[in-house]
Formats: C-alpha cells, sequence, structure tokens
C-alpha cells in the first residue's frame, strides 16, 4: 500500500475515533489520535492478518497493554475489515463489543486479550512469543505501551525475561508522549533514560517519530530481522496529534469531546490533513 493511502486511512481511522467518543460521552481520546498513525502502519502495512479469518495460526498478535486506547484499536479493526465500521458508534454503550477497554468475552473478531489493567500486556506477549518459538511458528508479537506504563516494575520483569529467551519475534511498541493522566511522566514518576534501561534488560533498541508512517515504516524494517533479542520501538508521538487546540494537554487524556467539540475537532483534523498533503 502506497504512502498517501495510508495517511488517508489514518485520517479515517482519527475521524472514527472523534465521532464515536463524542457519541458515547466517555472515553480516551488523546491517546488514541495520538496512536493513529503507528496502528495504521501496523494493521495496513506490517503485520500478517486475515479479517476473514480472524483466528489464523500463521497471523501476528497484537497486545494492547494500554488498553485505554482501544478506541484507535476499535477503528483499526473496523477500518480493516473485521466488522462494520457502523458499529463503532456502538462504543461503550451497554450490550455492545466495544467495552472501554478491550474485552475478549464480547467475541470481537481480531482481538487478542482483554486488557486495561497497566503494566500486564508485556508479559503475555513475552509469554505468547516464546509459545510460538515453541511451536514453530514464525509469527510476531506486537505489544503497544503507554510511556507513564513504564512506571510499573511488571514491566521490566517481562523485559528481562524476553532477553532471557532471544525473544526475536516480540516487539514493543512504546507510546512515548510524555504525559499520562496525572500530568507530564516527568513530573509523576521519571522514566527516562529510556533507551539506556531498555538495552541493559537486553533489548535492541530504536526510535522514531511515532507521527510520521513513512518513519515509522523505515524504523520497523531497520530492526525486523535482527537475531536473538527482542526489539522496541520508542515512538515519539503527541497526544491528541491531529486536533491542534488539544495537542500536548494531559487533561485529554481520558475525556471524551461534547457533540459540539466534536464538530470543532474534525475541522482542525482536516486542516492538519491538508497542511499535509492529503
Amino acid at each position: 500500500m502506497l504512502l498517501d493511502e495510508l495517511i488517508r486511512i489514518s485520517y479515517e481511522i482519527r475521524k472514527s475515533v472523534i465521532e464515536m467518543l463524542a457519541e458515547a460521552g466517555s472515553g480516551h481520546l488523546g491517546g488514541s489520535l495520538g496512536l493513529a498513525d503507528v496502528f495504521t502502519a501496523l494493521y495496513f502495512k506490517i503485520m500478517k492478518h486475515n479479517p476473514a479469518d480472524p483466528q489464523w495460526e500463521g497471523r501476528d498478535r497484537l497486545i494492547l497493554s494500554n488498553g485505554h486506547v482501544a478506541p484507535v484499536l476499535y477503528a483499526s479493526l473496523a477500518h480493516a475489515g473485521y466488522f462494520p465500521i457502523a458499529e463503532l458508534k456502538t462504543l461503550r454503550k451497554i450490550g455492545s463489543r466495544l467495552q472501554g477497554h478491550p474485552g475478549k468475552d464480547k467475541g470481537l473478531p481480531g482481538l487478542e486479550i482483554s486488557s486495561g489493567s497497566l503494566g500486564q500486556g508485556l508479559s503475555i506477549a513475552t509469554g505468547l512469543a516464546l509459545g510460538l518459538k515453541l511451536n514453530n511458528n514464525n509469527a510476531k508479537v506486537f505489544c503497544i505501551c503507554g510511556d507513564g506504563e513504564l512506571q510499573e516494575g511488571s514491566i521490566w520483569e517481562a523485559a528481562m525475561s524476553a532477553a532471557h529467551y532471544k525473544l526475536d519475534n516480540l516487539f514493543c511498541i512504546v507510546d512515548r508522549n510524555f504525559v499520562q493522566i496525572d500530568g507530564p511522566t516527568s513530573s509523576v514518576m521519571e522514566i527516562e533514560p529510556l533507551n539506556l534501561k531498555w538495552a541493559s534488560f537486553g533489548w535492541h533498541v530504536a526510535s522514531c517519530n511515532g507521527n510520521n508512517i513513512n518513519d515509522f515504516l523505515i524504523t520497523f524494517s531497520e530492526i525486523e530481522n535482527i537475531v536473538l533479542k527482542p526489539k522496541v520501538i520508542i515512538a515519539n508521538t503527541i497526544m491528541g496529534k491531529g486536533v491542534k487546540s488539544i495537542e500536548g494537554d494531559y487533561k485529554w487524556h481520558g475525556k471524551a469531546p461534547t457533540k459540539q467539540e466534536s464538530e470543532k475537532f474534525l475541522e482542525e483534523l482536516k486542516k492538519y490533513y491538508e497542511t499535509i498533503g492529503m
């Protein structure tokens, strides 16, 4: 798929995120908008998967450790063809398959695990990656983590284990937007120097502009075939990316727009994409 088409898809994903949160009246907007480019690159270029056969054994697995950004996962799955795009408007409604945090018990196709309790996803991804290795399955495992989530000790236990077992089929992508629900990560609990920390745990470390699809794709291609080490991409993103009036504002971590705000945000989003040539 050409870059122009990937950019168009990222626009549709962001647009869906704004619309579904406005309809729900609750949810996590900032991180979902910030990760739209990463999810576009994964679901529409990098990952092996089949919406017509969600349980295909050869599929790559995606584990959303920071489960509160479920809206961007749901929007990506819908636009990839796992379920109708119209279903996105059922987010957080009673009986919906699209819960506030991913719930595998709801039967949503394309969803690998339930998530939401921060710090657990990398452990699950490590176990999956090890299991695939033991079964001679060449599929990859991608784990998305928030940067504030790296304050959890269980992340580093998993990181140590993944390096010990030389899980070169495991890729962690850190959403490095420098903010979390209570403010800047540097104020809540400093996590730098991230590159050195991951490297000291035995991982191959790369970083990129997580809001530039091409940069993310190039970075992934550079590390994809490195062997005997798990890999981490520190994706530098901006919370709320594409909606200028809320970019970088931690107050939009877990806040949904009103219908009136959503109309304004959609106009800002359209203007942003016009500046990058869509």
